[in-house]
């Protein structure tokens, strides 16, 4: 195959950094997208020159000049649309979190499977080239062996209604933002998460700051994994300043810190400002770090290029990245609720027997990932 051709469901946030990524991938080919919002979808198929456009999935999931279907909705419609999608046929990559409850997730791998389509989970981070180049050193006995992974996600709030309301969002800011860091704490350990003790606002008044958000907007969570490693995820919406993504890795020889959000290598002061300096900071007034690549360094366009050469040349994605992955990561994060309300640490039951690690029929192995 030498080009995979690619219709997008969304036309708002999700959907612009995944167009984005896409455009910039020799082999993909945006020919389609749908959305409900009409003046939305006017505007995203305008700006980014895509043909043709949908306000029905199912007419345009219908077309046979698409192979691949990128799942920007909202997180309660993710099994909804993504089981149209692999009914009609086509593979897919599934924004984060997979869904919002096991049931769900569960329900989108078994249509998966029942189709023989792949269902592909895009967690960025795992493609960021700084968190790739500490895997390196880390694989390569620079800190000794792993002890400790401390990672966060912290901004001011989230701009889209899907993600201030629990009922399309599945919760607050550990499952809209919790789930990156989560999802990287276990595959750095290379382990599945066994046990969470997790603590959180409660939503509404008994929020910090966002009274009128569903979720809560903040939360933290300790982690066990089955290998022994410890973990800590903190999240919030109550961060000023912009997206601030840092983790810090300990060993028995040293220590990591990577800084993918403020770690650029400009420093500028401004007295009138400019149009953008980071995601989600206020103003690009005084001393700012703007970023330079910002969409390349979180790992949008590397996590993009991956999943189209998965169509391409018929392989599975790699760890962390299977429908698998969002399945373990979103119940290691639904796990945070449930110990914040009962007020105690939380075993987690494996979520799949002989059967895991298979999206598809005589599934071949999960493939390493070109780096």
């Amino acid at each position: 195959m030498e080009k995979v051709r690619v219709a997008i469901v969304g036309s708002e946030f999700a959907a612009g950094l995944h167009v984005r990524a896409l455009k910039r991938c020799p082999y993909a080919e945006v020919v389609a997208a749908c959305s409900i919002d009409a003046p939305s979808l006017k505007r995203f198929v305008k700006a980014n020159n895509i043909p043709n456009k949908y306000d029905d999935y199912n007419k345009m999931f219908a077309r046979d000049d698409v192979d691949l279907v990128s799942l920007c909705v909202p997180n309660f419609l993710h099994k909804q649309v993504g089981i149209a999608a692999l009914a009609a046929g086509k593979h897919i990559i599934c924004e984060k979190p997979l869904a919002t409850t096991i049931a769900d997730a569960k329900a989108l791998i078994r249509a998966a499977q029942k189709y023989g389509r792949k269902l592909m989970y895009a967690e960025d981070w795992l493609n960021a080239p700084a968190i790739l180049r500490a895997k390196e050193i880390i694989d390569q006995g620079g800190i000794g062996d792993v002890l400790y992974i401390k990672a966060k996600e912290t901004h001011n709030g989230s701009h889209s209604i899907y993600a201030q309301r629990k009922e399309y969002c599945g919760g607050g800011a550990m499952i809209h933002l919790g789930i990156h860091p989560m999802a990287f704490i276990r595959w750095l350990a290379g382990s599945e998460i066994v046990e969470v003790a997790g603590m959180c606002t409660g939503g509404g008044q008994k929020n910090f700051f966002h009274k009128k958000y569903g979720g809560e907007d903040w939360s933290a969570a300790l982690v066990t994994l089955k290998n022994g490693i410890r973990g800590f995820v903190e999240v919030n919406y109550i961060t000023h300043g912009g997206m601030d993504d840092v983790m810090e890795i300990c060993g028995t020889k040293g220590v990591m810190k990577i800084d993918m959000t403020f770690g650029s290598p400009m420093r500028v002061y401004s007295q009138p400002g400019f149009e953008y300096a980071i995601e989600k900071a206020e103003t690009s007034k005084g001393w700012t770090r703007p970023a330079v690549d910002e969409e390349a360094n979180l790992g949008y366009v590397s996590e993009i290029a991956h999943f189209i050469d998965c169509v391409r040349f018929d392989r599975e994605p790699g760890f962390g990245m299977r429908a698998e992955d969002g399945a373990a990561v979103l119940q290691a994060t639904l796990a945070v609720y449930e110990s914040a309300a009962k007020g105690k640490t939380i075993k987690l039951k494996p979520l799949f027997g002989k059967t895991a690690g298979k999206t598809r029929p005589k599934a071949k192995k999960a493939q390493a990932r070109k780096r």
